[in-house]
């Protein structure tokens, strides 16, 4: 018996001393909360978190992972979600603030997207605000940008939020960071207000707007003269590594993967690889 097996085997480890070397990564942030319609203007959609992925990262030991929240006040940051080095930046909040897509603005320009830079970009900005086209397209909320996807919509003619991106790190295409729609107001006979951007982005609204959903970092939807923006959804990490190696041999109880907290587990149901699928919490895995 090697020797690393047999120490293993006395220490009770689940694993043969057989770690992997490198994985792929899927490191998706929260997404910002859309913003609140300040006097005459509809709220800025909620930018979608910053969107990072990679193959044959090098990896050994015990390597922190944290997933970032969505943001949950008007206008509030999502939080940043964690890989060894690799961080994704949260979504910028619906009031043109920046982050890893930038949110749209409600009566300033849209945040930059891609803050802090990274190459490739993380994400992408924010729609500016919109007075312009009389009254019809009046006073409307700049939409968020999605992560790695597109830039959030702000002319007079759209609102929209950017779409995010597709990943199949788990076996089946996901769409990700998609960015929160702008809201507009009520008067003047407007037309309706902006929809998410595919990956998660909430729609606004004028009396109702949507949360971005959660384990995709959506940014939240702006609220309009007549309601309230809602929270941007929360981040994931993913990792996966062909099934020729060990399990993990441990994960922090704070941490949920796979749906349990501290599961090592893996999900198999991609052909030949083992994933790990972090939607909750921050602590260290050991390979």
């Amino acid at each position: 018996m090697p020797l690393g097996t047999e120490k293993n085997t006395l220490l009770g480890a689940a694993n043969s001393g057989n770690p992997p070397d490198v994985v792929e990564y899927l490191v998706v942030a929260g997404g910002g909360a859309g913003g609140n319609a300040p006097g005459s203007w509809g709220g800025g959609g909620g930018g979608a978190g910053g969107y990072r992925t990679a193959t044959g990262f090098a990896v050994s030991g015990s390597i922190t992972v944290t997933v970032g929240a969505g943001g949950v006040a008007s206008g509030g940051q999502g939080g940043s979600s964690v890989f060894s080095t690799i961080t994704s930046a949260g979504g910028g909040g619906g009031n043109g603030g920046s982050g890893g897509s930038g949110a749209g603005g409600k009566s300033a320009p849209g945040g930059a997207g891609n803050t802090p830079s990274t190459s490739p970009s993380q994400g992408n900005p924010g729609g500016d605000s919109c007075s312009g086209g009389g009254y019809i397209y009046s006073h409307q909320g700049g939409a968020g940008g999605g992560g790695a996807g597109a830039s959030g919509q702000g002319t007079c003619g759209g609102r929209n939020g950017g779409n995010g991106t597709a990943s199949s790190i788990t076996g089946s295409s996901v769409t990700y960071a998609g960015g929160g729609g702008g809201a507009m107001l009520t008067c003047c006979g407007a037309s309706g207000p902006g929809n998410g951007g595919s990956g998660g982005g909430g729609n606004a609204g004028n009396s109702l707007s949507y949360p971005g959903t959660d384990g995709l970092g959506g940014g939240g939807g702006g609220g309009g003269d007549q309601g309230v923006s809602k929270p941007g959804g929360s981040g994931v990490v993913i990792i996966a590594y062909t099934d020729g190696f060990d399990d993990l041999s441990s994960v922090d109880n704070a941490l949920t993967v796979n749906g349990s907290t501290g599961n090592t587990t893996p999900n198999t149901d991609r052909s030949g690889y083992k994933v790990y699928k972090f939607t909750s919490g921050t602590g260290s895995i050991k390979f």
